[in-house]
């Protein structure tokens, strides 16, 4: 689960939303109840300044779901945890504070200076002369070039994650040098600084290589950073990366930092085993294991991030809009709330939109006028479309009965409470909802193949521009939009949010498009819930950070002192 939501996948070089297995978020419990406004601004990573890490050690960090076997970031099949495994061994050109404020890093941006001229954004990148990929490519202003030619849509052959701004980029050319790329839009771009935030290597710039070549292959040699991934267990779902010798900026503090997949109660067992340093704890049941461990230290903030439901309008009984529709109108959102956060003394108002957070200048609740709870209402809907309910309660039209599979990915209480109160609600209407379980490790190929008819997943954002990604989350033809619903009149209205001279003019008209998208019943946003990690005392810059998403590796590591 972008938000990327901005961007699918992420960064700059990465989409702007990360698609992520779906969970459930809350805050830490024995305490009075916090919103998700109020936590909105409270990150808790132990933020410290490079010069207070400690200098050697080993951290081993959990992946959210399973190791993906697409391992770039650009690509469409990419997740949260391409994401995350990429951070460690590739090019970090633009990172974010907590809050949405960007830095570049000079490690490899030394100067990006944006200029508006006859209502076109020009980006200038001057780029760090040391800069070199591990296979001894130079980072210059081809890689900027690959990065947008491959997340550009304009060659179909292509599968890019995101092509967001990329999409609108005129030209991207050389510079005073080698060392310097012009980024040149056809349009005003108040959001640039949600592009080129990774880089691609110009050798992976190519359809196969960009689609097939990182397939089980993370090429170690187009990366370039304070680590290098030194080993790839794939039997044991295991990468191991190692401070990188060919590397010109602050050494990386660690000796070593391993990520491992593992259901999520093995995580937590690992963690209380002392065999993982830090895991995520969000759930009722997880945080009180958690919390047993002495020394933990619970780190809870809000998440920018979008958990929702998806209906797969390939699926026969769900190609009617009214059905859709009145399957969401079925079910009672504050419910599958009150299950995801139970014990956790957390609670939010519902989610109205994909695109910005209630925190973030812009937000509208887009929702409210397309769904609401309303069981009469659904079951009108039904009668309308001429589903009838039968013996049983369930409704059959054509003898077909109104029957489809809800994919539940991992098994715990949680997931399996949600389940069960989706079954009950949508019989109430006449609906006969099944459940298939599968393993969490699962979840990527899931997505990947719409193996389901409906599937609870979510977006996570790495950066606050969610406006520029709006056709991520929409647009018929994207990678991220796995309900299948839209049109080409509402793409092209999508499209334009992005041509629109200033972020005020782009936050109206994204809000006016948004409601008519979600009035196409394929996406029901649910909540965006907590980040809740717990560590081993001492670990520093890892957590529930926000829009810091995750940090320059070089300063994840033990503070001193612990």
């Amino acid at each position: 689960m972008r938000r990327p939501i901005r961007r699918g996948a992420m960064t700059a070089a990465v989409a702007a939303l990360a698609l992520v297995l779906a969970g459930c978020g809350g805050g830490g419990s024995g305490g009075p109840a916090q919103t998700g406004e109020s936590l909105s601004t409270t990150p808790s990573y132990n933020a410290q300044p490079y010069e207070n890490v400690k200098d050697g050690g080993q951290v081993t960090l959990p992946f959210r779901s399973d190791l993906n076997p697409q391992f770039n970031v650009f690509q469409g099949d990419m997740t949260t945890d391409t994401r995350l495994a990429w951070g460690f061994y590739n090019p970090m050109v633009i990172t974010f504070t907590p809050t949405g404020d960007p830095i570049v890093n000079p490690d490899y941006v030394t100067q990006a200076d944006a200029v508006d001229s006859g209502g076109k954004t020009t980006v200038t990148y001057t780029i760090n002369p040391k800069a070199v990929f591990n296979d001894g490519t130079p980072i210059d202003w081809r890689a900027f070039e690959s990065t947008w030619k491959a997340s550009s849509g304009k060659d179909p052959a292509f599968i890019p994650n995101s092509t967001d701004g990329y999409d609108r980029i005129a030209s991207v050319t050389r510079g005073t040098d080698d060392k310097q790329a012009v980024v040149t839009f056809t349009g005003p771009n108040p959001w640039w600084q949600g592009l080129f935030n990774q880089l691609l290597h110009p050798k992976a710039a190519a359809p196969d290589a960009f689609n097939k070549g990182y397939l089980n292959n993370p090429h170690p040699g187009w990366g370039a950073g304070p680590y290098v991934l030194s080993n790839f267990d794939k039997q044991n779902s295991t990468l191991t990366f190692e401070r990188n010798p060919k590397w010109w900026g602050k050494k990386g503090k660690l000796d070593r930092i391993i990520l491992v997949q593992m259901e999520q109660q093995a995580k937590v067992n690992a963690f209380r085993n002392g065999q993982l340093d830090a895991t995520e704890a969000e759930t009722a049941d997880f945080l009180a294991q958690a919390r047993s461990v002495p020394g933990a230290d619970i780190r809870i903030s809000g998440t920018p991030a979008n958990y929702l439901l998806t209906l797969n309008s390939s699926t026969p009984v769900l190609k009617d809009t009214a059905v859709r529709k009145a399957v969401f109108d079925g079910i009672d959102r504050n419910q599958l709330v009150k299950i995801a956060f139970q014990g956790l003394d957390y609670t939010e108002d519902l989610g109205g939109s994909l695109v910005l957070q209630p925190y973030q200048k812009g937000y509208e609740d887009n929702l409210t006028g397309a769904v609401s709870f309303d069981p009469e209402r659904a079951k009108q809907g039904l009668d309308a479309a001429g589903w009838v309910p039968g013996p049983d309660g369930i409704r059959a039209k054509d003898g077909q009965p109104l029957s489809f599979t809800y994919v539940q990915t991992g098994d715990t209480p949680t997931k399996r409470a949600s389940s069960g109160a989706m079954v009950a609600m949508l019989k109430n209407i006449g609906v006969d909802l099944k459940v298939r379980v599968v393993p969490s490790t699962d979840f990527s190929k899931v997505m990947a193949n719409k193996e389901f008819d409906m599937v609870f997943s979510g977006f996570k954002s790495s950066d606050p521009y969610g406006v520029a990604y709006i056709c991520q989350m929409y647009c018929t033809d994207s990678t991220l939009n796995k309900s299948g619903t839209g049109t080409a009149a509402l793409d092209a209205e999508l499209r334009t949010v992005n041509t629109l001279p200033t972020a005020d003019e782009q936050y109206a008209a994204a809000n006016a498009v948004e409601k008519k998208a979600l009035a196409t019943y394929g996406l029901l946003p649910v909540y965006s819930g907590p980040s809740i990690w717990a560590t081993k005392p001492g670990l520093a810059n890892w957590g529930a950070s926000l829009f810091a998403f995750s940090p320059l590796p070089e300063t994840l590591g033990w503070q001193n002192g612990s």
